[in-house]
């Protein structure tokens, strides 16, 4: 059957709203747009308008035709830091079930945010439909309502001292007869609120947030409240166009994140360890092959650290890294063993004429602030630890921060295209590594691709999905007696969420949307 584009995504609703443009006549610009405006309603403690993010985009029509864009709609920090000790912010516990991890949220927990910046940004260099018709699935879903699913309920358990720390958030996302408790699987989750105010961006545009009334209104909850942001923050902010990071990888040109984020510059690293590695002739899931993955990361972890590849510095660094006599060193140290040895979206969208998209995007865990009137919750970046590697409260002002954030491009001399990315904090980089392996070195299709077994390793702690045979799991705890061995039950959403869009040099479309996130591939 002949389709317009594929999407997948981490929700059905996110998906369908990119299929109605899609199928609408819009461009896979306009269909990763309308996914994620619709991402904020389905899926609002991963993404909101009050957080940012990055596309990659390579459109096939247009000035930019040919070329590969990679947007960064990320946060920035504050120009000013407060200075009179009255700073919101505050530790909260999130509840994993087994664990629990400590976040800080509070109106000084909030970065100036991107993402309604990179909304209009890219609409206005590659879309096709009015920007009105573009919202409209997303804004239509937020007013009649979208069903708790069990993994957003999952993630409202988890975040549930966050969604019980203001009466904005209380009120959006607790239920009424249940003061404190957060909604659970089944629950109808309405926003009017939030339909309101895409519509009237449409109408009036992105200076209505970053210059007008809700800038206004969030500068003086921040200066009131012990928030860092001013007026000027909102006025200074800009979307920034960069070029991709290119690398060459298994006969494919990969199109990566640049700096200043982190998170393609450490998959291109851990690519290059595996360029001679022979993991295809070893084959998928045997004891040399998982020996040889998890030695290369765990040499992009050590380079990470020992370049000083921390968030804020990445883009100084990123030449040394990539440094040819330091990647074939560490390179060494892969084939030269014996063989025993927080809260993000993904949309990637391909449509029939051969444009590619990959946005991902982040709210953080959220600061438990609502912009009252809008429905928009923004975001706790700068009490995120893994993007604040000098200290929290220690981030320098008026820079742009980095993420772990990886969409990714790959593409094939015979025209084949595809656009990947995933959530997953700092463990989204070894989740979109393994999957570009199993698409590019083992040949296999999407959904299997995306299907199959993962691994992360974390300093000394190697977590593996079900899935690897007993003696290649064997083989790594001889190898590395030291290390802690954690066999999960169950394929899980730590190990991140992959969503890929393909399309083959024959133009046939296709895509896998990860279950461990809900995910969703569907056809326009």
């Amino acid at each position: 059957m002949a389709s317009n584009g594929v999407v997948a995504c981490g929700h059905a609703e996110t998906a369908r709203a990119a299929r109605a443009v899609l199928a609408d006549g819009g461009n896979a610009f306009d269909a990763a747009l309308a996914a994620m405006c619709a991402a904020t309603v389905a899926e609002p403690m991963l993404a909101s308008l009050g957080g940012g993010g990055f596309l990659l985009a390579r459109p096939v029509t247009g000035r930019l035709q040919g070329r590969t864009v990679a947007y960064d709609f990320f946060v920035q920090t504050p120009l000013h830091r407060r200075q009179d000790g009255a700073e919101d912010f505050f530790a909260i516990d999130a509840d994993f079930g087994p664990t629990t991890q400590q976040f800080h949220i509070g109106l000084g927990s909030v970065a100036t945010p991107g993402a309604i910046r990179g909304l209009f940004e890219i609409h206005r260099d590659l879309g096709f439909m009015p920007l009105r018709r573009v919202v409209e699935p997303a804004a239509t879903l937020a007013r009649d309502g979208v069903t708790i699913d069990a993994m957003q309920a999952y993630v409202f358990g988890v975040l549930r001292a966050m969604l019980d720390s203001r009466d904005g958030i209380r009120r959006h996302y607790t239920r009424p007869q249940a003061p404190g408790m957060p909604l659970r699987e089944g629950d109808r989750l309405r926003l009017p609120e939030l339909a309101d105010t895409l519509e009237i961006l449409a109408i009036e545009g992105d200076d209505l947030f970053y210059r007008g009334e809700i800038a206004r209104t969030i500068a003086e909850d921040c200066q009131a409240g012990g928030g860092h942001l001013t007026r000027a923050d909102f006025a200074a902010y800009q979307g920034i166009r960069r070029r991709p990071l290119e690398r060459a990888a298994f006969d494919r040109r990969l199109m990566l994140n640049p700096p200043p984020s982190a998170g393609g510059i450490l998959i291109a690293f851990a690519l290059e360890l595996l360029r001679d590695a022979e993991l295809g002739r070893l084959g998928f899931g045997t004891p040399p092959m998982l020996e040889r993955l998890v030695r290369a990361l765990a040499l992009t972890q050590r380079a990470r650290v020992e370049s000083r590849l921390h968030a804020l510095d990445a883009g100084s660094v990123a030449g040394t890294l990539l440094d040819p006599a330091l990647l074939a060193r560490y390179r060494q140290q892969v084939l030269g063993q014996p063989p025993a040895l927080r809260g993000t979206t993904h949309i990637s969208v391909v449509d029939s004429a051969g444009n590619v998209a990959s946005l991902s995007l982040s709210n953080g865990e959220g600061s438990g602030y609502v912009v009252p009137g809008t429905g928009i919750i923004l975001n706790n970046m700068l009490g995120e630890e893994d993007i604040n590697p000098h200290g929290l409260g220690s981030w320098p002002t008026n820079t742009r921060m980095s993420s772990m954030m990886a969409p990714t491009l790959v593409l094939a001399d015979d025209g084949t295209t595809m656009a990947l990315g995933s959530g997953g904090s700092n463990r989204l980089r070894s989740a979109i590594l393994q999957v570009a392996l199993n698409l590019l070195v083992f040949g296999m299709p999407a959904e299997r691709a995306v299907a199959s077994p993962r691994l992360h390793l974390e300093e000394n702690r190697l977590s593996l999905e079900p899935g690897f045979p007993d003696e290649a799991v064997a083989s790594l705890a001889r190898a590395k007696p030291t290390w802690e061995i954690d066999r999960w039950p169950a394929p899980n959403l730590f190990f991140g969420g992959v969503h890929v869009a393909c399309r083959g040099s024959d133009g046939q479309l296709s895509g896998a949307g990860d279950a461990r996130r809900a995910g969703t591939a569907l056809l326009a």
